[in-house]
């Protein structure tokens, strides 16, 4: 009886195996049997019909049982892709992130580099997007700057790329985005009376995005902070730099009206 119930059970184990479905509902084994080219096929049907949920799980579905090949490499580019208009951030980053260490000598890297810069762009705008919601002390700028590295090795490495141009108008507004995030944070500790933890922070704008405009805000900030703390000739001399590059005399806090920059490159 006991050796019945074994053959039995690794009977139904067996079975179980052969016959599990797919995402796409078709049983393993008949999916196996199916060519790499009508997986593929299915997959660019699916991204036609923005239908990008089945889209990705076609294309694993290929990857997992055709793994080697120009069809895997491509697959494995469009998984990125197409979680990335599923607005699924973290799956669309990790299937980048891939392609570059598995593909570092496709002809197409430049493109993944310019993926995953839009990944983590569209992502520092949802972030950004309820930025005023937040108390300033809490956001955290990581995807702006992931972002930024990414079209930084894509304009380094492929500056002939034809995504470098678009990369690089991204990439500038990346540093002002980071510096304004600097400056509303520096405001921040200013209104709570951290003048110490606002100078740094009005400081690090000025050493790391010296290009970027909020530079006039920074020194405000620098002049009011000195001001504060009685260090009368150091704000003397952030007065004058300011005046010099164009400033008004009279420091200011930013108010978040004066920003509508958030609505900008929605793609």
């Amino acid at each position: 009886m006991r050796r019945s119930l074994a053959v039995f059970l690794l009977f139904t184990l067996t079975a179980c195996q052969l016959f599990t479905p797919l995402p796409d509902g078709r049983p393993d084994q008949e999916s196996k049997s199916i060519p790499v080219e009508t997986l593929y096929a299915e997959a660019q049907q699916q991204i036609e019909d923005q239908n990008f949920e089945k889209a990705a799980k076609t294309l694993e579905s290929l990857v997992a049982r055709y793994p080697y090949g120009r069809y895997a490499q491509q697959a494995q580019m469009e998984i990125a892709y197409v979680y990335y208009r599923e607005r699924e951030p973290d799956p669309a980053l990790a299937a980048a992130d891939r392609f570059i260490k598995q593909f570092p000598n496709s002809p197409q890297i430049d493109y993944v580099y310019y993926l995953k810069g839009l990944i983590n762009f569209n992502s520092d705008l949802g972030v950004f997007g309820d930025f005023f919601q937040q108390d300033m002390s809490e956001r955290d700028a990581k995807a702006a700057q992931e972002s930024f590295d990414a079209f930084s090795e894509l304009t380094s490495r492929f500056p002939n790329s034809q995504y470098t141009p678009d990369a690089k108008v991204r990439m500038q507004y990346l540093i002002n985005a980071l510096a304004r995030s600097e400056i509303h944070v520096a405001n921040y500790y200013l209104r709570r009376g951290a003048y110490i933890a606002a100078l740094n922070r009005a400081k690090s704008v000025l050493a790391t995005y010296p290009q970027s405009v909020q530079t006039a805000d920074a020194l405000r900030i620098m002049v009011r902070a000195y001001d504060a703390l009685g260090m009368t000739d150091l704000r003397d001399d952030a007065q004058r730099v300011l005046v010099a590059n164009g400033g008004e005399s009279a420091p200011t806090i930013l108010k978040a009206a004066d920003y509508p920059w958030w609505q900008f490159w929605k793609r």
